[in-house]
């Protein structure tokens, strides 16, 4: 995917512009990266996914004061500081960023050497390019929460500040009178996908147990695996954690509950009736593990390295934790699809699930991926 990364300057009046320009490229060509050079142009600040100011000399902190007002109109991201270090630039940026935090406002100092810059400035990219995706988000909620998740609701107005997402209540009744007779739950979930212009939901998925005889296990798996955030049981910070994880990493999440701990080696089980399609090797059909009806996929996801994520509803904390996934199961008595997964910190096991969760439903996404949903949620 290419990166929308724009290279804005600060040069001092009384530097060479020709030695100055001579260093600019060779610095620059040697990170390897995609950008656009705006040069002293700022009149888009702001609109790319990354925007980076390069401080290319000593002497620019005056420039850059006069220009903060236009700039923090243009943008309310942190000021990222980009500097080669030569021409007195990484003093500059010092003075420029403890200016900054004298005023609270946020920024960062991008120096290093070629390969370390070339690393940070593709995180963050990463990291600024999903909260502009999250941006203007609309996910729904189709029923209320499940009755017993009790601590799993959302601060709406939180949400919209903090992730620009917007969390739109959609009656249950909506959805059944979609289904009628016909019992198509995945291509009437389609239709309220496009009526209110969705992104993703979750559902108050057991009330189709009692009212239509089915489940949703099969709609909520071929819609993730479609792009789209679908998320069990009405749980909204579950649902917030899936999009979270969709905007930074292109990829669908695991939504489950954590059935069995041993907290002595760290290992978990991990098990919910659905799982995204796209995420398992191959997978079976089952009943729904707590009714006995209608259908459960039974998915076996790739053994490897796995990330554990949940944000709380009012996005005050998270919870991410790494680890590998090291074998699935296939037991009867508990819901169908089935991970064990061993913690690479097991002290976790006791200091938060045993202690202070975030709810019960966590997520589970193939690979390491601490380090950026750590920077996306500073």
């Amino acid at each position: 995917m290419k990166q929308d990364i724009a290279i804005y300057t600060l040069t001092s009046e009384l530097h060479d512009e020709k030695a100055v320009t001579t260093m600019t490229t060779a610095f620059l060509e040697s990170l390897g990266i995609e950008y656009q050079l705006k040069g002293t142009d700022y009149s888009d600040y702001g609109s790319h996914a990354l925007n980076l100011i390069y401080v290319r000399t000593g002497g620019t902190e005056g420039i850059f004061r006069r220009l903060l007002p236009e700039l923090q109109n243009k943008s309310q991201r942190p000021f990222y500081l980009l500097t080669s270090g030569k021409s007195n630039s990484l003093a500059a940026s010092m003075e420029i960023l403890s200016f900054l935090r004298q005023n609270d406002i946020c920024g960062e100092i991008i120096h290093g050497d070629s390969d370390y810059i070339t690393r940070r400035i593709h995180l963050l990219s990463k990291v600024e390019e999903a909260k502009k995706k999250l941006c203007g988000t609309r996910l729904g909620i189709i029923g209320e929460p499940s009755d017993w998740l009790i601590s799993s609701h959302a601060d709406k107005a939180k949400v919209k500040e903090m992730l620009g997402i917007e969390l739109i209540d959609i009656p249950m009744q909506e959805l059944l009178d979609e289904i009628g007779d016909t019992k198509q739950i995945y291509e009437s979930l389609k239709v309220l996908i496009n009526r209110y212009q969705l992104q993703g939901f979750t559902l108050r998925c057991f009330d189709l147990l009692t009212t239509v005889k089915d489940t949703g296990c099969m709609a909520l798996a071929k819609l993730n695996s479609e792009g789209y955030v679908a998320g069990c049981e009405g749980d909204v910070p579950a649902m917030l954690s899936m999009m979270i994880v969709r905007s930074l990493l292109d990829i669908s999440g695991f939504q489950a509950n954590p059935s069995r701990i041993n907290p002595e080696t760290g290992e978990m089980l991990f098990a919910h009736c659905t799982i995204p399609l796209d995420m398992v090797e191959h997978y079976e059909l089952d009943t729904h593990f707590e009714s006995g009806i209608g259908t459960g996929i039974r998915g076996y996801m790739k053994e490897g390295p796995v990330t554990i994520f949940k944000v709380a509803g009012n996005l005050s904390r998270s919870f991410i934790a790494e680890g590998e996934l090291v074998r699935n199961e296939a037991k009867p008595d508990l819901c169908r699809t089935q991970q064990v997964i061993r913690l690479s910190d097991k002290s976790l096991t006791t200091s938060y699930f045993l202690t202070n969760p975030i709810g019960n439903h966590h997520i589970i996404m193939p690979g390491h991926c601490k380090q950026l949903l750590e920077h996306l949620l500073k």
